[in-house]
């Protein structure tokens, strides 16, 4: 995963989430591309 990539989902899942970024920094890119596809699925399912 690029650096960019890496951005848009810890910002994206920060917004939808109102989560820390600084919780990010210690997570593997496996771990957020996971929480971000979670994350994305569930507002798609809600319609958001």
């Amino acid at each position: 995963m690029s650096r960019q990539e890496r951005k848009n989902m810890v910002e994206y899942i920060a917004a939808m989430k109102e989560l820390d970024r600084e919780m990010f920094m210690y997570m593997t890119d496996d771990e957020i591309e996971h929480i971000y596809t979670s994350v994305y699925s569930r507002s798609m399912a809600l319609g958001e």
